[in-house]
């Protein structure tokens, strides 16, 4: 009852102040969810405005006599000469304690049941950067249970590590495998489900469910159906709530799946806006949009980090087109998937010979760090030739090369790894024993 007073008291002390009149402009052009309005003087940049009582909006960009509004959510159709109103207010997100464990949108809905979150506290869809004084350098591990990562090509809390590969890969299975291991760890994990359709989303609601995952996992979702401009916005606000928790000293673990639909719908929005397209239609900002974003991923000097994994969905295993090479230049390093391994049956299917860390032996334990120096080695120079070693006679080679080429079949084997198998460090060392015997 004292909230309800409160309002009520802010609310006519708003009226006496004239702080309630706002200001109003017309549409005068509509380009499906981007329309052109005249006659908001004072409007500001990214302010959320109503149009009527039929969508609301926010100012994406400010032209001479006129402003370009982005339709966020669209109740009736627009038509020109309806009246725009200013709010005064910069658009925001939502964030909430019961968050974890639920399917949410941008706008503070519970996806589950049709229901706007109780307690939400508005959080800004885009904050300044975490200052260079205010990061350390990335040290700790995030340990993945994934042999191949853990071992080759670690990741480390506060890292940005790209997974790339072609469609039916396992990219999306790679990231709830992390996901899951990270129980028991104090690790919060935001799952951004970027132009999904709901059965999909489901099915990975329905995975973290039954492996207990829920009970730290947020999954943030813009539908396949939903406007172009929700799905442009939807990471922004993941990694706001990220840095929600971050504040509370918190790891944080930001999966988006994936980047490439984000960038599309990026594109989509500055085409129909009508900025100039530049490579492969893509508008001249896409590295800066991406490399803002990205930057969030830290390790902060209050002891909480914000780890970042975007996924990269590629075309016939081309990791060289223009959205993939921008992100590898921003990311710390990136797991390469194949198609071909994955028909074979090596799973995950990462490509190691491709696949980078940039940090490396930096986030790794002294004893996981000199095992992967070796296993990497020797795993590379088999790969090298093992299609030629396939096709020769074992038994005319020598005591030297046939015991190379057994241990590279062993170490591929050790590789291999089902879905929701987790290894921990201990296990890890151990299948690799054969290794430590030949290096004495």
């Amino acid at each position: 009852m004292d909230c309800v007073n409160q309002e009520l008291d802010n609310k006519i002390a708003k009226i006496a102040s004239q702080d309630n009149v706002y200001e109003t402009g017309k549409v005068v052009r509509v380009r499906d969810y981007i329309i052109e309005v005249k006659g908001l003087e004072n409007i500001g940049f990214f302010e959320q405005v109503t149009i009527e009582d039929k969508a609301i909006g926010y100012v994406m960009e400010i032209l001479y006599n006129t402003v370009i509004i982005a339709i966020l959510k669209e109740y009736d159709k627009i038509n020109v000469g309806d009246i725009v109103y200013g709010t005064g207010e910069e658009f925001k997100s939502y964030v909430s304690d019961f968050y974890i464990g639920k399917i949410v949108d941008i706008f503070g809905v519970d996806k589950l049941v049709g229901k706007t979150f109780d307690n939400l506290i508005k959080i800004k869809v885009e904050n300044s950067n975490i200052s260079l004084m205010d990061r350390i350098s990335v040290k700790r591990p995030l340990l993945t249970g994934v042999t191949g990562i853990d071992l080759i090509y670690p990741i480390g809390k506060g890292q940005r590590q790209l997974i790339i590969g072609d469609k039916k890969t396992g990219k999306t299975q790679l990231t709830l495998d992390i996901i899951v291991n990270q129980n028991g760890k104090e690790v919060i994990c935001i799952y951004v489900a970027i132009g999904k359709t709901k059965k999909e989303v489901k099915e990975i609601y329905s995975e973290l469910y039954r492996r207990g995952a829920l009970k730290y996992t947020i999954i943030l979702v813009a539908f396949n159906d939903e406007k172009p401009t929700v799905l442009s916005l939807t990471p922004n606000v993941a990694l706001s709530i990220a840095e929600h928790y971050l504040k509370f000293k918190y790891d944080v673990l930001v999966v988006i799946d994936d980047l490439k639909r984000h960038a599309d719908a990026y594109r989509e929005i500055s085409l129909i806006s009508g900025k100039n397209p530049g490579r492969d239609a893509y508008p001249s900002d896409i590295f800066y949009t991406h490399a803002r974003m990205l930057e969030k991923g830290c390790q902060h000097k209050n002891g909480g980090s914000i780890t970042i994994i975007p996924v990269v969905e590629t075309k016939a295993g081309d990791i060289t087109d223009y959205i993939s090479t921008n992100i590898i230049s921003i990311t710390d390093g990136q797991l390469v998937l194949s198609a071909k391994n994955f028909n074979k049956g090596e799973k995950p299917a990462i490509d190691y010979g491709l696949s980078v860390s940039r940090l490396g032996g930096a986030v790794q334990e002294e004893s996981m760090k000199k095992l992967g120096a070796v296993v990497r080695r020797e795993l590379l120079s088999y790969m090298e030739k093992r299609d030629v070693y396939d096709l020769a006679n074992i038994d005319e080679m020598g005591i030297e090369l046939k015991s190379k080429i057994e241990n590279g079949k062993k170490i591929l084997n050790n590789l291999i790894q089902y879905k929701y198998s987790p290894k921990t460090k201990e296990e890890i060392i151990d299948s690799f024993s054969f290794i430590n015997e030949e290096e004495k």
